[in-house]
């Protein structure tokens, strides 16, 4: 693994960087951003690291990402240690080598070219580094994006390092994501022995057709730019385990990923609209994760996609699907917003593993784009 971009990725995986904690990670890559010329601004906030950081003047294209990862799970089912990198037969294995300590590394291994070959290169190159972003991410780059507006600064491009691939590293790149939020429902009934049911209310009675008509509902069609709605039952409690009780209480979790088409405010009014038919009672408490956001054309989507093409011979498709990201905060600060990253085929799953090739090829991809709009 005598390969600088390899290195730096067993560098990033030994750090048990589970969410919110960064376990090192991004001292490690502030070192390799001092060493050519970057000026580092820490943003720590509470139990999240962040960073800005910055090279040059003008233009801003920023790369952002994010160095926590998710949990191992059970142990059991890893072949190898999640928290070591380990090759074989070509393949990567760790935590985190996908989603997205990989893509980390080759940024930063592509920044460390093009800022030695072109130190004095026109416009601004940015990095946003998050260790909170696969947990809560109340204060990762939401909170760092909020600063940077406040002093009025601007992104012209962002590019996220999220794995966007399928297959092949760059068959698939993302110019937008649907947005999150979940609603916790809470049915309240009555308690009591299960055969006296008239001395009870049991709420997961109550639940059984609300939620059936909240999975047949039709929130929207989608668009030509984003799938239809989809609504998700996440999780259902109700009881201890015990036969002979009715439960007094049923706790539910839906999710929503949505469109532009929808807002917050429809999918919830729809949604106290459907409880208030039916005879419970009931209260319902509401966290946005995400809003949707769609960079529908411009420089950064036309260099990312020749640039894709340059180094496989094939365009890229261009979609929104699959979970949220980061993306709409820097939506919000004007930044024309693309997602470019390693395949996805493995992350958040045991064993997570990449082509060892596909970071030499992302790198190289990352290093063009910085060609191509800042020189």
């Amino acid at each position: 693994m005598s390969c600088p971009i390899i290195e730096l990725t067993k560098r990033l995986i030994c750090c048990p960087s589970i969410s919110p904690n960064d376990a090192g990670c991004q001292e490690i890559l502030i070192s390799r951003l001092k060493r050519i010329g970057f000026t580092i601004e820490s943003m720590n906030i509470g139990d999240t690291k962040n960073f800005w950081a910055w090279h040059g003047h003008g233009k801003c294209l920023a790369f952002a990402g994010h160095t926590d990862v998710v949990s191992t799970g059970d142990l059991q089912y890893w072949t190898h240690p999640p928290f070591e990198l380990t090759m074989q037969n070509g393949i990567l294995f760790g935590r985190g080598v996908a989603d997205m300590k990989g893509a980390l590394s080759a940024m930063i291994i592509a920044a460390e070219r093009f800022v030695t070959i072109n130190p004095r290169h026109k416009g601004r190159l940015a990095f946003l580094i998050t260790s909170d972003e696969e947990d809560s991410g109340s204060n990762g780059t939401v909170k760092v994006v909020e600063k940077l507006i406040a002093r009025h600064e601007t992104l012209d491009y962002c590019l996220l390092g999220e794995p966007t691939s399928t297959q092949r590293v760059g068959d698939v790149i993302k110019n937008g994501r649907r947005g999150s939020i979940t609603a916790n429902l809470h049915i309240q009934g009555l308690q009591g022995h299960i055969a006296y049911p008239d001395l009870a209310d049991n709420p997961i009675h109550h639940a059984i057709p609300i939620l059936h008509e909240l999975l047949v509902t039709q929130w929207d069609t989608g668009s030509e730019f984003f799938p239809p709605t989809c609504m998700q039952i996440s999780n259902i409690q109700a009881g201890a385990g015990e036969s002979n009780i009715i439960p007094g209480d049923c706790f539910i979790k839906l999710n929503f990923r949505f469109s532009p088409q929808l807002t917050e405010l429809s999918i919830k009014r729809r949604v106290q609209e459907l409880c208030n038919r039916y005879d419970f009672r009931y209260n319902i408490t509401w966290k946005a994760m995400r809003k949707p956001f769609l960079t529908l054309s411009g420089d950064l989507i036309d260099v990312v996609v020749n640039t894709v093409k340059q180094y496989t011979n094939r365009a890229p498709k261009i979609l929104t699907t699959g979970g949220t990201s980061d993306g709409y905060f820097f939506k919000k600060m004007g930044a024309q917003v693309v997602e470019l990253g390693l395949v996805n085929a493995t992350i958040h799953q045991s064993n997570e593993c990449i082509e060892a090739s596909d970071l030499q090829v992302l790198s190289q991809m990352y290093q063009r784009i910085m060609e191509q709009l800042m020189i």
